[in-house]
């Protein structure tokens, strides 16, 4: 079985879906791609692409859809929300801001997963739950404090890199 069958072992996702969805992924990302050239928008895969990028890089065991909170399990058992966002890596990140975090739900850490306009993984940062809870709670921003938005400036700033692409 594979875990496109919605087989898993508890929450998790078995050792294997990886590799099953690889090949998937990467004729997705390549439609992804062309429909960005072709319309300047992105095609809304990019969560797909950076949760799967996150676990092939980091060794992230991603659980099963739709668990409440959290994306992937760490090798040492903590629980990871992933956002993902397409963004040219040669510009500035003024003013762009991250996927909505779900506060209430269980977490112990958030990671952004930052995809090249050919949906490629340039950076992954990693904030803990408290501190992306204290800056959500922090007055002034209506969409931080009612959708849950961060910028990614401001992730940035709470966040440790894990993980870049080399220079090319």
């Amino acid at each position: 079985m594979s875990a496109l069958d919605g087989s898993a072992t508890g929450d998790f996702m078995q050792a294997v879906a990886l590799a099953d969805i690889a090949p998937l992924l990467e004729a997705a990302r390549i439609a992804a791609t062309a429909y960005y050239k072709l319309t300047g928008k992105p095609l809304g895969i990019t969560g797909e692409i950076g949760e799967y990028e996150a676990a092939r890089l980091l060794g992230l065991t991603l659980v099963t859809a739709r668990t409440p909170g959290y994306d992937a399990i760490g090798p040492d058992g903590r629980r990871i929300q992933i956002k993902a966002r397409m963004y040219d890596h040669g510009l500035a990140l003024g003013g762009q801001r991250m996927g909505a975090i779900k506060a209430k739900s269980e977490f112990d850490t958030v990671m952004l997963v930052m995809l090249d306009t050919s949906y490629r993984p340039w950076v992954i940062w990693e904030a803990p739950r408290l501190d992306v809870l204290d800056a959500l709670a922090a007055p002034g921003s209506r969409s931080r404090n009612e959708r849950g938005a961060l910028s990614i400036s401001k992730f940035r700033s709470l966040a440790e890199e894990l993980w870049r692409r080399p220079a090319e």
